[in-house]
């Protein structure tokens, strides 16, 4: 097994600005804004924006949310393994409005898909957009496209990606592992 680094902690971080940049050129102040990381990965993303919105821009108040989608996914049942729910936390309405979806990694679309059902929970958003770190466009099985990309991969389907986080991995980088 290898590993090439893809990015590095500078790299993650001027993506990272580039990215709220581009959310505040689309949603100006986020008034009918909300932001959902995607369980589990997906957390770290919109945490890391909402404070780079927050502290960096001036942006006050950004709703955050988190959303399970475990239980929505259509090969939950597939698996021998138990599977471990994580955390849904919304604490706003999302009838009519903005809702981004943030996740770290965007494979085969499948996990976006069981988002757009899980979140019909909690409404009916306006508008539904996508911001991942990295879009790895041919490994695609759904007709899903990111709205906002941090960075694209080509990585063949027996390489994996893998995003870093200081908070859980003790580091901010991304790696192309072959197995």
């Amino acid at each position: 097994m290898s590993q090439k680094v893809l990015l590095t902690s500078k790299e993650v971080n001027i993506i990272l600005h580039r990215l709220a940049c581009q959310l505040i050129e689309k949603h100006l102040d986020f008034s009918d804004t909300i932001l959902v990381g995607i369980q589990p990965r997906g957390t770290f993303l919109a945490e890391r924006l909402k404070d780079l919105l927050e502290k960096e821009y001036g942006i006050p108040k950004i709703a955050l949310g988190y959303l399970d989608i475990t239980f929505f996914r259509d090969d939950f049942r597939r698996t021998n393994k138990p599977l471990e729910a994580n955390k849904t936390q919304i604490d706003v309405i999302v009838e009519n409005k903005k809702v981004v979806f943030i996740d770290d990694v965007l494979y085969t679309g499948r996990s976006i898909r069981s988002a757009l059902t899980a979140i019909q929970s909690f409404g009916r958003p306006s508008e539904i957009e996508l911001l991942v770190l990295i879009d790895r466009r041919f490994s695609r099985h759904l007709p899903i496209q990111p709205d906002f990309r941090g960075r694209q991969v080509d990585a063949i389907n027996d390489e994996k990606v893998k995003v870093c986080w200081k908070e859980q991995d003790g580091e901010d980088a991304v790696y192309l592992i072959n197995k």
